[in-house]
């Protein structure tokens, strides 16, 4: 038996597993310049305009400085800075005094001229020009005109010893109110409501000669 077991072994085939190699003809050649993994390359410097701009959003940097809201000081041809009951006692004390002045004008015309006040607004009919109507605009401080002559217009209140305007014969330019030389400014041709007036109407706004307030009066002239 033990014999036979030999024989039986040595007859049995061996089974031998193999790693089949490619053929050369199979064989894929690789260039030589092909990287087998990705090369990355060295960037540019990174930008610091990005990181400028995040300045003052980041916790170690600073604060910007903040935008300046404050008006110019310099800023000598616009409207005065006033608050809005100087700007009612302004305008109410220019508006009476041109009032009074056109009563006069409208009794002592031959040509009919008539003007009303009334909740603010001065209605002028003149029967040669045309209806005028000045009225005052508390939102924006300003005093408006509507002239058959030379059109819509809107007055800002301009201090004249801040501006050009004021008079180069006079020493003291006391202004449409008598006090601060201020006056009733079109900031777009720099000409004045008194001025306009006394052209197109005949009417001419004086004062005192102590300056004072109280002494405004309204004179009129021949109409042109």
């Amino acid at each position: 038996m033990k014999a036979t077991g030999r024989i039986l072994r040595a007859t049995r085939p061996s089974i031998l597993l193999r790693r089949q190699r490619p053929s050369p003809a199979q064989r894929v050649a690789i260039p030589a310049s092909t990287p087998l993994f990705p090369i990355f390359r060295q960037g540019a410097p990174f930008s610091t305009a990005f990181t400028r701009s995040l300045k003052g959003l980041q916790p170690d940097s600073s604060n910007p400085d903040p935008p300046n809201t404050e008006p110019s000081q310099s800023n000598s041809s616009g409207a005065a800075q006033i608050s809005d009951p100087e700007y009612h006692e302004i305008a109410d004390q220019y508006l009476n005094t041109l009032v009074l002045a056109m009563e006069e004008l409208a009794e002592r015309s031959s040509e009919g001229v008539e003007a009303e006040f009334s909740a603010g607004v001065l209605t002028i009919t003149h029967p040669k020009h045309g209806t005028y109507v000045i009225n005052k605009q508390p939102p924006n401080k300003q005093i408006w005109l509507s002239s058959p002559i030379s059109g819509p217009k809107r007055y800002d209140w301009v201090v004249s010893g801040d501006s050009q305007h004021e008079k180069a014969d006079s020493t003291v330019d006391l202004g449409d109110d008598g006090q601060s030389g201020g006056r009733w400014i079109y900031l777009r041709d720099r000409s004045s409501l008194s001025d306009l007036l006394r052209k197109e109407l005949g009417v001419e706004i004086t004062h005192g000669g102590d300056g004072e307030g109280d002494d405004t009066e309204g004179r009129v002239n021949s109409a042109p």
